[in-house]
């Protein structure tokens, strides 16, 4: 094991030292590799798995032998969390992405490790950390089940999907699951900030401006790895300019350039835009921006505009705005301005929000954006809200008078010498299936708070409405 970051397969160890801007290159190594947190207290986010006393520090801290389901998006720190496994109880670490490996590649795993914990001195036991678990089959699930269960390896298994139902149940109870949650902005900014300074980074050789870093977390959207990305992207381009800068000005003295060489490069907004091929899109989430645009989406979307509700999910999107707060703006939007002109609305927005969930971004914007073209095109009622604001109205105004007796709980001793239920009449014995009685308390009786509209399939609804209420009140 190695003093750097993680002996990961093909990733040379960081170099140390300083260097001059021309040689910003310590190692062929990606940045997000080279920042990789050495330890739990150099983990940034998840705070909630790393309280004293945790599994995962007891894991650890206190090398008790557990194997760990991490499940969460990408970009959180699973890898990081396996290596870190690794890396402080000083077991080897072996790394297997369920995309490529096999039954047969696992079992060797396993038989290596059993090996090693087998001699008499010098036993040596295997983190075996397999990424994207959810795509191993059964029977590749099922392989490792003897390895875990006796211990043979510490497994860690990182999933983006739901392990209630892409792990098997026995792998799932022989595991601790931890849950990972989406960093911050402020997660991003404290790594984007480490990797500025840090030797094992770009050594304080460059300046991040400040509308590039506010973008930078847009596009990052809590995904640490996309974030550090852009960043080394954004550096080679930095660099490139300040050198040529640099040239220029020494051509132009007919010498050598006064400026001093060791000045930091600026990355600023144009240069990030350069590097990664994205424009920044005006959009505030925290401030007016974020509601403006996304009330904006729901205006379009009540007033049938699929083609203005598509460009602003687009900046929602691109500003890197969290997909689940715009599922939970459709949902709403399929019964506040659908409803029952289209009652399979929120069945659409309901399911979009699921996808979301289930399969996270960039995939999911296909889901949100079936969601926006449906709902836009729905047939528009706002019957529902009128009519259960309009009740919520009445009962906080105090119509709220005492259930009619033959709707009342009748199946307790002495019900029935109240009265309590001696008249009601039950609905499924008249042909109609609907007998005339009252069911509203007086105070409201007669009282329309439903009022279908004619669009779409409400229209057979208000027909129905109308039927059912003669029949009721006819009486």
């Amino acid at each position: 094991m190695s003093d750097g970051l993680f002996d990961l397969p093909g990733a040379p160890a960081p170099a140390r030292g300083g260097g001059s801007l021309a040689d910003m290159d310590h190692t062929a190594a990606p940045l997000a590799v080279r920042m990789r947190p050495r330890s739990l207290d150099e983990l940034v986010g998840q705070q909630h798995l790393l309280a004293p006393g945790s599994p995962l520090r007891r894991l650890v801290e206190g090398d008790q032998p557990m194997s760990l389901l991490l499940w969460g998006p990408p970009g959180t720190g699973k890898t990081t969390i396996a290596a870190v496994v690794s890396h402080q109880t000083n077991r080897k670490f072996v790394e297997l992405s369920a995309v490529t490996a096999g039954v047969k590649d696992v079992r060797q795993v396993i038989d290596g490790a059993r090996r090693d914990l087998s001699r008499a001195t010098g036993a040596v036991e295997t983190v075996l950390f397999i990424d994207e678990v959810h795509r191993f089959t059964k029977a590749q699930q099922d392989a490792l089940l003897p390895g875990v269960e006796n211990r043979w390896v510490t497994l860690v298994a990182a999933t983006t999907e739901n392990p209630f139902f892409s792990v098997i149940s026995p792998l799932l109870s022989r595991s601790l699951l931890l849950t990972l949650e989406s960093l911050t902005d402020d997660d991003i900014s404290t790594l984007l900030d480490r990797a500025l300074v840090d030797d094992r980074g770009l050594n304080d050789e460059f300046e991040l401006a400040a509308d590039a870093r506010d973008h930078l977390l847009r596009m990052a959207g809590g995904d640490a790895r996309r974030a550090l990305t852009y960043l080394e992207a954004a550096a080679g381009g930095a660099r490139a300019k300040h050198e040529q800068a640099l040239k220029y000005a020494s051509a132009e003295q007919d010498g050598p350039a006064e400026q001093d060489t060791a000045e930091r490069a600026l990355i600023d907004l144009v240069t990030l835009e350069t590097a990664v091929d994205r424009a920044a899109v005006r959009y505030d989430r925290a401030g007016d921006q974020h509601y403006d645009v996304a009330s904006a989406l729901i205006k379009s979307i009540r007033g049938s505009d699929v083609d203005a509700a598509m460009h602003y999910l687009a900046r929602m999107i691109e500003a890197g705005e969290d997909p689940r707060f715009i599922a939970r703006r459709l949902v709403i939007s399929a019964s506040e301005d659908i409803g029952m002109g289209d009652p399979t609305a929120l069945g659409v927005a309901v399911a979009a929000a699921e996808a979301v969930q289930l399969i996270g971004m960039p995939e999911a914007r296909i889901n949100l954006a079936q969601a926006v073209v449906a709902l836009a095109l729905a047939p528009k009622s706002n019957a529902v809200i009128t009519a259960v604001d309009a009740a919520i109205a009445d009962v906080k105004a105090g119509k709220v008078g005492p259930v009619p007796p033959h709707l009342r709980d009748a199946h307790y001793a002495g019900a029935k010498k109240l009265g309590h239920g001696s008249s009601y009449q039950y609905s499924h014995d008249d042909p109609r299936g609907i007998v005339p009685q009252q069911y509203a308390p007086d105070v409201i009786d007669g009282t329309d708070y439903y009022k279908p509209t004619r669009r779409g399939g409400e229209a057979s609804y208000a027909d129905r409405v109308a039927a059912i209420r003669k029949i009721l009140r006819d009486r």
